[in-house]
């Protein structure tokens, strides 16, 4: 036991205190990352070298939330607009220099490392809103929301552009709930309902061919079923035989002989409901309900209003992120390309949640020190 200002606290307790850690979102994240794990293996063939550089993004990502974790909210909050115009800047620099990969102008090759400058905009987004939004009275005025509306716009066209319509929408997703939770009235977000859906049919037009394709074969995915359609409907072959106990882990047929693309990034979930069943499904979904509730938990905490703004953007953003992915890969939403959060193979998307997550350890931190 170790005592800290008249308190006894344990040596698990005291280390998470001196990291400015919150044990349980770090105990539940954890848990995820090593099924995560589990699952890759399985998704990859048994593929060592896979679970090497997955490992490996995984520290990245630790390490990368032990320092937000650590940085001071008054610091967040400085840095917040800095952050956005930096985001924009390797936006732009896409445009000009960006390296193409799959037909798509989306990373910036610096030699050493190559990433996904849009990643950055999925936090730089609701930090930059929040920033400007704390220091507005609430609810937002009109001219606020004009100025929000703008510096939401900018980055997701900018990144419709490369072409990459699933982070677009989730950046600007990113945006408009920082708005929701700063207090706009629910009318307001009905307006926009309507003009978004008026403005569809341009929308349509300005769509490139595989995107239009995409959402033609989410109406109607057998009438492509070798081309367009086939991701679909191998991957709802993949979740409904796996029934209520699943297959068993590395048992999963579609995904080891190799019927199910993209099987160890953003079609993971049906190789998990093939193994897991609906029981290991459901499991899942308590896993990420727990990771979201505690998010909100601790942005309903918190007594100023970034900190409040920024934390509960962040917990809802992921909980999107989680719905839109199992949405495609079920045949509810048009394939999007949106990795599921923290199970998905990959880098910038990994260690981008993790400083998400560290900035909500930190907001929970400084709760700590106001109660104090």
């Amino acid at each position: 036991m170790i005592s800290v200002t008249g308190r006894e606290l344990t040596t698990s307790q005291w280390l998470l205190r001196s990291l400015r850690l919150d044990g349980t979102l770090l105990v539940l994240i954890t848990v995820l990352l090593m099924l995560g794990l589990a699952v890759l293996f399985s998704a990859s063939g048994e593929s060592v070298e896979a679970l090497q550089r997955q490992i490996g993004r995984i520290a990245l990502g630790v390490l990368a939330l032990l320092v937000m974790a650590r940085v001071p909210i008054s610091t967040l909050r400085a840095l917040s607009p800095w952050l956005f115009l930096a985001g924009l800047g390797l936006l732009f620099a896409v445009v000009l220099f960006g390296d193409v990969g799959k037909g798509a102008r989306r990373w910036l090759d610096l030699g050493v490392i190559r990433f996904q400058p849009s990643e950055i905009m999925k936090l730089a987004m609701p930090l930059m809103v929040a920033w400007y939004l704390s220091l507005r009275n609430a609810p937002p005025r009109f001219v606020d929301l004009l100025v929000v509306a703008v510096l939401i716009l900018v980055p997701v066209l900018l990144i419709m552009r490369q072409p990459d319509l699933g982070t677009a929408l989730l950046v600007g997703v990113a945006g408009l709930l920082v708005i929701f939770l700063a207090g706009l009235h629910w009318r307001w977000f009905l307006g926009l309902g309507l003009a978004i859906a008026a403005v569809i049919p341009l929308l349509w037009t300005q769509m490139h061919d595989y995107q239009r394709q995409r959402i033609l074969t989410l109406l109607n995915p057998e009438s492509d079923p070798l081309g367009a359609g086939y991701h679909i409907i191998q991957s709802k072959i993949a979740i409904g035989s796996g029934g209520l106990y699943g297959k068993g882990w590395l048992n999963g047929t579609q995904s080891q002989l190799q019927f199910l693309p993209e099987r160890s990034t953003d079609f993971v979930f049906a190789v998990y409901a093939e193994e897991f069943g609906f029981l290991g499904v459901v499991l899942l979904m308590a896993l990420y309900f727990l990771i979201v509730g505690r998010g909100l938990w601790i942005a309903a905490m918190a007594q100023e209003r970034f900190c409040r703004l920024i934390a509960g953007a962040i917990s809802l953003t992921f909980a999107v992120y989680v719905v839109v992915n199992m949405g495609m890969v079920t045949g509810l939403l048009p394939v999007v390309g949106i990795p599921l959060p923290l199970i998905s193979y990959g880098g910038t998307s990994l260690v981008t949640l993790m400083v998400g997550f560290g900035i909500l350890m930190a907001v929970h931190s400084r709760q700590r020190l106001v109660n104090r």
